[in-house]
């Protein structure tokens, strides 16, 4: 009686999508046990893990990201229901949102064009081209906004959405440490600074922290895509 070979199967199942939704679930399943293990220490990241795991998963075995993504998208679809259920905890604290209408629109201007005019000046202090500087400008809002920014103003897309995976990460593992080392108490100040500079990443680890940082994370991530999308354009229309 024989058997099939090792390789016979892996192509097998890797052609299921079911088999790349799995490996996703599993390998954040194993970032968040780590980060239990890890006393929730941030820097303990789970996103970062998960990630890290998938990548070698993917290298190793010579799979293309497309057909990981045939079977990652369900977890894709998700993100727009997650979205929508913010509105859920800012329904909650409506009323604390309204009392702090005039400091959130100053730190947002603040911190869009910081986070922007930052990233830009750090990367051309380095050397880089002018086309990677049109693509890391947009690298502090959500994945869809930040590659639409990039390819209207000439960006590179694809190059955008690895800045824009990298900058949530690096927001969600070191703002808590931070914020506690800037000895910032109020939980707003604190889920809206994650907000604006680690847009979705960043809200999700706020939400992980306290409900109440969580919902001005969410509304931070909002109103900073809204922004950068007008300011990224503007900046660059100045400086040619």
């Amino acid at each position: 009686m024989s058997f099939p070979a090792v390789g016979d199967i892996w192509v097998y199942l890797s052609a299921s999508p079911l088999l790349w939704l799995t490996a996703t679930l599993l390998a954040y399943a194993a970032g968040h046990y780590l980060f239990l293990r890890a006393g929730a220490n941030p820097l303990v990241n789970p996103v970062a893990i998960a990630v890290a795991l998938l990548v070698a998963l993917l290298a190793a075995s010579g799979t293309p990201y497309e057909r990981y993504f045939d079977g990652a998208q369900f977890v894709h679809f998700l993100l727009g229901p997650a979205t929508v259920a913010l509105a859920v905890p800012l329904f909650r604290n409506v009323r604390i949102v309204r009392r702090a209408l005039v400091p959130m629109a100053l730190a947002l201007l603040a911190g869009a064009a910081t986070a922007v005019i930052s990233a830009v000046a750090v990367a051309r202090l380095f050397g880089a081209s002018r086309e990677t500087l049109l693509s890391i400008a947009p690298k502090s809002v959500t994945t869809p906004i930040a590659m639409g920014i990039a390819e209207q103003i000439g960006g590179l897309p694809s190059l955008t959405a690895v800045f824009v995976i990298l900058t949530g990460i690096t927001g969600a593992m070191i703002g808590t440490p931070l914020l506690n080392l800037l000895r910032l108490r109020d939980w707003r100040a604190r889920g809206y600074a994650v907000g604006v500079a680690a847009h979705g990443i960043g809200t999700a680890r706020a939400f992980q922290v306290n409900e109440l940082a969580g919902t001005f994370a969410g509304i931070a991530m909002g109103l900073n895509g809204v922004a950068t999308a007008i300011l990224v354009p503007l900046l660059f229309a100045l400086v040619r």
